[in-house]
């Protein structure tokens, strides 16, 4: 199979089991690009999140968009992309048109709450993932994990800042990539 159609077919599967969105869909996206396929390292895929989070659109897609143009360039990210959207669409219209037909319906509101409860163990999930590749490097928690005791600090003094003196968060974004660079 091409590459280009590869990275089509995997974003695809992505976009199609992206419930719950952004952060919620961190863990999957991490085993199949990071684990099952090798495309990029686990430092890159922890680089990708960060970086994906400071611009504008959906994590998810973000994220497809980055690891396409690494793998392929300019067609990989845009097949990439694509792939990781279209799913969402298809998917975000099936439903509305199955949730206007039955919005007075007892078993389509228990479905929506089983699918939200369902989002909420995905997010958990991801924070999980987000804090141990900060704090220890590695998404798995063993004997020989080492802590980052600074990025634990600046964690802290971030959320200190964060609330006690409601700091903007792009200009603590900001101070603490600042902080990270010097401290590197």
């Amino acid at each position: 199979m091409g590459e280009l159609l590869h990275l089509l077919l995997v974003f695809l599967q992505i976009g199609l089991f992206s419930i719950g969105g952004g952060y919620a869909i961190i863990p999957f996206i991490q085993d199949l690009v990071v684990e099952k396929y090798t495309w990029i390292s686990q430092q890159a895929f922890t680089d990708m999140i960060t970086i994906s989070q400071m611009t504008p659109g959906p994590l998810a897609v973000n994220i497809s968009t980055f690891v396409g143009l690494q793998i392929a360039g300019i067609p990989g990210a845009m097949l990439s992309t694509f792939g990781c959207v279209i799913s969402g669409v298809g998917i975000s219209i099936l439903l509305y048109r199955f949730f206007k037909r039955f919005n007075q319906s007892v078993y389509a509101v228990e479905s929506l709450n089983v699918l939200k409860a369902a989002s909420l163990g995905l997010i958990i999930s991801a924070a999980a993932t987000l804090l141990l590749l900060t704090f220890l490097g590695t998404s798995a928690i063993s004997v020989a994990s080492k802590v980052d005791w600074m990025a634990v600090t600046v964690l802290i003094g971030s959320l200190i800042v964060l609330r006690k003196w409601k700091m903007n968060p792009i200009l603590l974004m900001v101070l603490t990539g600042i902080v990270g660079a010097l401290i590197q």
